[in-house]
């Protein structure tokens, strides 16, 4: 369990709500603001169980990956690819 780094948590987030952890993708990107951008890509089939009723899971995750960024004086932004 690869919990270190931010990624590292957000991969780790996501594959424990999603059926098909395999076909989770977390692409990182640093911004010229020095925001790190992350898009998390997973199966269409797993989009409701990432997203939640009215995005409250979506929400929680961005929470708690804030929160560890800002342990690290960090900024994220996280974007959820629909494919």
């Amino acid at each position: 369990m690869e919990t270190k780094t931010i990624q590292g948590l957000l991969t780790y987030i996501t594959k424990s709500l999603v059926k098909n952890p395999d076909d989770v993708i977390v692409a990182e990107k640093i911004t010229e603001d020095g925001i790190l951008e992350y898009t998390l890509s997973v199966n269409p089939d797993d989009m409701g169980r990432i997203i939640g009723r009215n995005g409250k899971t979506a929400r929680s995750v961005r929470l708690l990956v804030s929160a560890k960024a800002s342990l690290e004086n960090k900024r994220t932004h996280i974007e959820i690819a629909e494919d």
